[in-house]
């Protein structure tokens, strides 16, 4: 299997985990909307395509801002020794 250039990671990232976040969190909210009825996977469906188009976005803007967040709060590890 070809594997993809370093310099997409980032961007695979973020399309990866936007992808499983939406998948999760639209399944919970059709479920709790709609019900287990016939149409649950349908509705599940297109509720996650309309929120990963969204999220994806949304991920590759935010996630900057949000490693900046998490240096600032995170102790950073000591130097070591030579």
């Amino acid at each position: 299997m070809k594997k993809i250039p370093a310099r997409f990671a980032p961007a695979l990232f973020g399309l990866i985990l936007s992808g499983l976040m939406s998948w999760v969190v639209s399944g919970i909210s059709t479920f709790r909307a709609s019900g287990p009825g016939a149409h649950f996977l349908d509705l599940w469906i297109g509720a996650w395509l309309m929120a990963w188009l969204v999220a994806f976005p949304v991920v590759l803007v935010i996630a900057p801002f949000t490693r900046r967040i998490v240096q600032r709060l995170v102790a950073s590890a000591p130097q070591a020794q030579r």
